[in-house]
C-alpha cells in the first residue's frame, strides 16, 4: 500500500510496511516517537520537489479543487504507473483527488474511514522531519510560509467576484451621484431664483439651467448672449423676454461668481456620471448579458448589488429575485403578519420578470468569459424579453377575449380546444323510480280528526277559565274590605283629631258636625253601590269594574 502526502516543498510517497495498522484504531500510537514510524510503518519511496513558487501555486490550487495537476501526474506516471506499481492501494487525503487519479491513471485507491484516515494524516504531519531525513523543521515552516501567501495573492488576485465587486461600486456610485446633482441644482436654483425666479419655470433641466447661468451671468445680459447652443430658439425667446420684465432682486459680482463656481460643480458631476453610466453599461454586457438584456443595465446592476455577486444571484429562486429591493417591506409583514410584498426592484410583471430572470442570471453565471463574448451571447435574454412584450401587449388589448396566449412565432403557440367525436345523450329513463305514499291516512279522515281535537283543545281552555273567575271575585271582595277598613281607620283618626282641635279651640259648631255625617254616610253608599256592581259583573260574566282598572293600569 502507498500513501501520497502533499507539503510545502513537493509531493512524497510513503510505503506502507505493515496494512493492517493502518485500519487499526490504535494508529496514532505509531506516531509517538519520530523513530517509531520509520521503523515499523511507513518508508519514503520517493519524492518530487517543486521547482518555483508559481509551480506550487498552480500544483496546490488544482489539488484544493479535486484537480490533478501536471506536476502530480507526471510524478504518479513515473513512480507508480511505470514501475509497475499501479496494482498496489494508494492512500490519498481528499476523496475527489482520488476520483480524478482513477479516472485518468487507472490507480486503485483506498477508502479509509474518517477516524483512521485522520490519525494517519496527523501522525505524517507531525513526524514529517523524521520521516524526510536530512530536513530542518525551520526550513520547512519557512517554505509553508512562503507557500501560504502566494496562494492568497494567487486566489484575490483571480477572484471571479472581483468583476462583480466593480459593478456593485458602480452602480452604488452612480445613486450617489444622482443624490448629489439634485441637491446641487435645487440650491443653484433658489440661490439664484432671488435675482431671476422666473427662470425655474422656463427651464427645467438641471444642467441646461446651470449651463445658462454660466454663459449669462447677470439676468441683464440676457439680450446680449447667444443661447443657440444650449436652448432651442422658441425657449430662448421666452427667456430673453422674461429677463426683462423680471420681478428679482440685484445681486453682486461676488455673489454671481459663487454662483458660477456651484453650477461648475453640478455640469462636471453631471458629466460624469454620463461617463460612469456608459461604463457600467458596458460592464454589464461584459458580465451578465442576458440579464442586461431582459431588464436593463440599471436594474440588473441593482439586483447583483443587493446578492453580492452574479454568483450568489444565480443561486436565488425566482421568487426571491421578485423581491429583491422590498427586505423591510417583507420583514416588517412577517413582523406584524400582514401580508408580504409582491415586487421589490421588479415591478412591472414581477412575477414573469422574476422567472425568465432566474434562467437568464443562471446562464451568465455558468457561461464562461469567452461565451460571453460571442454575439449570440445575450441571445436567451432576447428571447425571453420578446416573450414578455408579447405577452403584456395580449395582457393590455386582450386579443381574442383574453383567453389565448400570444409568443413570438419561434415560441409555442396554445392551440384552440375543440371537441371530436360523437356526443352522448343522457338516459332519461334511468331516473324514473316508483313514487311511494308519505300520507299515512286518508285527507277527509285526518281532516276531522283535526277538527275534533281543536274542540277538545277549546272545552278544556273554557273549564280552566270558568275555574279562575270565584277565585279573582274572592280575591277582589277581600281587597275591597281591607280597603274599607283601612279607609275607616283614617276617617276614625281624623274625625278624632278635629274633636280633639274643637275641644282645644271651643265647641265645634253645629253646621261643621252635619258636614262631618253627611260625608260619612255618602261613603257607606258609595262602598254599598261598588259591591252591588261586582255582584252584578260576576252574575253577568263580565269583568267589574276595578278589575278592569287594573288590567288597564298593568
Amino acid at each position: 500500500m502507498l500513501v501520497l502526502y502533499e507539503t510545502a516543498m513537493g509531493y512524497c510517497l510513503f510505503k506502507v510496511t505493515d496494512s493492517a495498522k493502518i485500519e487499526s484504531a490504535d494508529l496514532w500510537k505509531e506516531f509517538k516517537t519520530p523513530r517509531r514510524p520509520t521503523n515499523c510503518l511507513l518508508k519514503l519511496k520517493a519524492i518530487h520537489r517543486f521547482t518555483s513558487t508559481a509551480t506550487a501555486v498552480e500544483d496546490i490550487s488544482a489539488l484544493q479543487g479535486g484537480k490533478l495537476g501536471k506536476g502530480l501526474k507526471q510524478f504518479l506516471t513515473d513512480e507508480v504507473v511505470e514501475k509497475g506499481r499501479g496494482k498496489e492501494a494508494l492512500v490519498v487525503i481528499d476523496p475527489h483527488l482520488g476520483r480524478s487519479i482513477t479516472k485518468k491513471l487507472g490507480i486503485t485507491i483506498n477508502a479509509m474511514t474518517e477516524g483512521t484516515s485522520g490519525d494517519l494524516w496527523r501522525g505524517i504531519r507531525s513526524q514529517m522531519a523524521a520521516l524526510l531525513d536530512g530536513l530542518n523543521p525551520k526550513d520547512l515552516a519557512t517554505m509553508s510560509l512562503g507557500l501560504s501567501h502566494s496562494l492568497a495573492r494567487f486566489k484575490l488576485k483571480f477572484s471571479p467576484d472581483k468583476v462583480d465587486t466593480m459593478v456593485v461600486q458602480a452602480i452604488a456610485l452612480l445613486d450617489d451621484l444622482d443624490k448629489e446633482i439634485n441637491i446641487y441644482a435645487m440650491r443653484v436654483k433658489e440661490w439664484y431664483g432671488w435675482h431671476f425666479p422666473e427662470m425655474a419655470k422656463i427651464i427645467v433641466d438641471n444642467v441646461a439651467y446651470s449651463k445658462v447661468i454660466r454663459a449669462m451671468g447677470f439676468r441683464t445680459n440676457a439680450a446680449t448672449t447667444d443661447f443657440s447652443s444650449i436652448l432651442p430658439e422658441d425657449l430662448e425667446a421666452v427667456l430673453k423676454a422674461a429677463a426683462e420684465i423680471s420681478m428679482g432682486t440685484e445681486i453682486s459680482d461676488s455673489d454671481i461668481a459663487h454662483i458660477n463656481s456651484l453650477c461648475d460643480q453640478v455640469i462636471s458631476i453631471s458629466q460624469y456620471r454620463s461617463q460612469l453610466a456608459e461604463y457600467l453599461r458596458n460592464r454589464m454586457n461584459a458580465i451578465a448579458p442576458n440579464l442586461t438584456a431582459l431588464v436593463g443595465e440599471l436594474v440588473g446592476a441593482r439586483l447583483i448589488s443587493h446578492a453580492g455577486s452574479l454568483l450568489s444571484l444565480a443561486k436565488h429562486p425566482a421568487s426571491t429575485i421578485q423581491i429583491l429591493g422590498a427586505e423591510k417591506a417583507l420583514f416588517r409583514a412577517l413582523k406584524t403578519k400582514h401580508d408580504t410584498p409582491k415586487y421589490g426592484l421588479i415591478y412591472h410583471m414581477a412575477r414573469m420578470v422574476a422567472t425568465k430572470a432566474a434562467l437568464s442570471i443562471r446562464v451568465d453565471a455558468l457561461t464562461d468569459a469567452d461565451g460571453k463574448s460571442e454575439e449570440a451571447a445575450s441571445s436567451i435574454g432576447l428571447e425571453n424579453r420578446t416573450k414578455l412584450e408579447s405577452r403584456l401587449r395580449a395582457l393590455e388589448h386582450q386579443i381574442e377575449g383574453g383567453t389565448v396566449r400570444r409568443f413570438t412565432e419561434n415560441g409555442k403557440k396554445q392551440q384552440r380546444f375543440e371537441m371530436k367525436g360523437e356526443t352522448k345523450t343522457y338516459n332519461i329513463k334511468a331516473d324514473e323510480v316508483d313514487l311511494v305514499s308519505t300520507q299515512r291516512d286518508h285527507p277527509m279522515e285526518a281532516a276531522v280528526k283535526a277538527v275534533l281535537d281543536e274542540e277538545r283543545r277549546a272545552k278544556k281552555r273554557a273549564e280552566k277559565e270558568k275555574e279562575k273567575e270565584p277565585k279573582e271575585e274572592e280575591e277582589d271582595e277581600n281587597q275591597m274590605e281591607v280597603d274599607s277598613e283601612s279607609k275607616k281607620d283614617k276617617k276614625d283618626k281624623k274625625r278624632k283629631r278635629r274633636e280633639s282641635e274643637a275641644n282645644g279651640a271651643g265647641a265645634m259648631d253645629v253646621d261643621e258636625v252635619e258636614q262631618l255625617q253627611e260625608e260619612t254616610e255618602e261613603e257607606r253608599k258609595a262602598r254599598k253601590k261598588a259591591k252591588k256592581e261586582a255582584k252584578a259583573a260576576a252574575a253577568n260574566g263580565t269583568e267589574s269594574p276595578k278589575k278592569k282598572k287594573k288590567k288597564s293600569e298593568a
